[in-house]
């Protein structure tokens, strides 16, 4: 498992990408596959871990991460020849050295930054995995559509939030964290926000004005522990994106937790909300405040019951070992 090394995997905190790949190697250590994590040398894992980074480069400022992520897969390709399969989850930068794996690749395509990574990609032989199916680029072949899955016992059900919407991943025009700062203002609600800070002016001059300590909370990036609680016990989550969101990890989060979701019409959101039985997606903040009150309406236990039932972490790993069975059959 060619894991990213950003953050540790799993993450303390933040790090969707580490998250997935860890969730995805436990539950693989779990049916008896054998599997080596290569990831940061803090990372946890029932698997056998293998390092070149001490840590994550994104919580150290003296490590260059183009640098440490070449390091690492030149580790990986160094040692790809000991193993049946290699999965990718670091994005295109394995695959520029296509001809020189010694094994078969499988790459999930966590999201694109831009058309200009394309050529990489349409130079490989991996067999690629998209996120969503609103994500596949039409330029690209792909073997499978699967949706990135959730350990329910991490996220307790909460029948009785209390009385704030969340914004919960990092500060970024991208993901409308001021958008919800007003979509709150309008519905009469308070709002806590959690999350890293990505783009320092946007959160100073959008973002940080409007955080009273009050009716507009910001708490910084939640570890770990804190996350069930704090999507958990909110009555909504807001997600008012401004891109088109490839998955959307903690709009699922939130779900399983009881907690139901309003998302801009953006991405992957009409894939991954149901409409009207696990959130609602909506096109404008007008739109988004007349939504509210049904939606924090919605029962708590069927939100649940319904996220669970399409992304428990045991359906993905049946996906992903369905395509690993296909690739190694050729």
């Amino acid at each position: 498992m060619l894991g990213p090394i950003a953050w540790r995997t799993p993450p303390a905190s933040y790090g969707p990408w580490e998250r997935v790949t860890s969730l995805l190697t436990e539950g693989l250590v779990r049916r008896g596959v054998d599997v080596t994590l290569f990831a940061t040398r803090d990372s946890i894992t029932n698997a056998d871990l293998d390092a070149v980074a001490p840590h994550g480069y994104a919580e150290d400022p003296s490590m260059d991460g183009r640098v440490w992520e070449a390091l690492h897969v030149a580790h990986v390709l160094k040692h790809s020849g000991e193993f049946d399969l290699v999965h990718n989850q670091l994005d295109w930068l394995p695959l520029a050295f296509s001809a020189q794996w010694r094994a078969p690749m499988v790459t999930t395509i966590h999201g694109f930054s831009g058309p200009a990574i394309l050529p990489a990609y349409m130079a490989s032989t991996s067999a690629f995995v998209s996120i969503s199916d609103s994500d596949r680029s039409p330029k690209l072949e792909y073997v499978a559509t699967i949706h990135h899955g959730i350990d329910a016992g991490e996220l307790p059900f909460v029948a009785d939030p209390d009385d704030y919407l969340v914004s919960f991943g990092r500060i970024h025009p991208d993901k409308g964290t001021s958008t919800a700062i007003e979509i709150a203002r309008r519905a009469g609600f308070r709002l806590v926000i959690c999350g890293p800070v990505q783009d320092a002016v946007y959160f100073r001059d959008e973002v940080e004005p409007r955080v009273d300590g009050d009716r507009v909370v910001f708490l910084g990036a939640a570890e770990a522990e804190e996350r069930a609680r704090i999507l958990g016990h909110a009555v909504a989550l807001l997600h008012p994106i401004d891109f088109d969101e490839p998955f959307g990890l903690s709009v699922v989060e939130a779900m399983v937790c009881g907690t139901p979701v309003l998302a801009f019409r953006r991405g992957s959101m009409a894939e991954v909300i149901d409409e009207g039985v696990t959130g609602t997606a909506v096109a404008s903040i007008d739109e988004a405040v007349a939504a509210l009150p049904a939606l924090v309406s919605l029962d708590r236990r069927g939100v649940s019951d319904h996220a669970i039932a399409r992304f428990d972490v045991e359906r993905m790993v049946d996906q992903y070992l369905r395509v690993y069975e296909s690739v190694l059959r050729g």
